[in-house]
């Protein structure tokens, strides 16, 4: 993600922060400002002047952009250059935790566990794949 050291006149530094974040994640996702703006309500303009930093977002707005976006709002607040949006998104989960029954919680940590157990056969599938194409003997 780009950073710019000086904010332009008239621009906040974490308007900036914010603006540019909804856009390098809106451009990630291949969305068009005007496609934003039919599917938020948001006009195309206001859309830019966000993410230029020239106009502050509302927190209606945020969240609208956030839902679209499927990112955690905390992401786009976070004054940390290097914010992951994992970590976020974990932040969010243990939120939502709380409000479920002991049952579900359970039924959401097999689930944790299945994607964990399912990435790590990946990745030693891909290291027996890597051994078998450099001759080497797997393990």
């Amino acid at each position: 993600m780009k950073t710019e050291s000086r904010p332009e006149a008239g621009r906040s530094p974490e308007w900036g922060l914010l603006g540019e974040r909804l856009k390098d994640v809106r451009e990630y996702l291949n969305f068009t400002q005007q496609w934003v703006s039919d599917q938020t309500g948001i006009p195309r303009t206001a859309i830019g002047e966000i993410e230029r930093g020239s106009r502050r977002v509302d927190s209606f707005e945020l969240k609208k952009l956030a839902r679209l976006y499927r990112y955690p709002i905390s992401y786009f607040l976070d004054e940390d250059l290097d914010a992951v949006p994992a970590e976020h998104a974990v932040i969010g989960l243990a939120r939502r935790l709380t409000n479920l029954k002991q049952e579900d919680r359970d039924q959401v940590m097999k689930f944790a566990a299945f994607l964990e157990l399912s990435y790590q056969a990946d990745a030693e599938n891909d290291d027996h794949r890597i051994n078998l194409d450099n001759g080497g003997a797997s393990s």
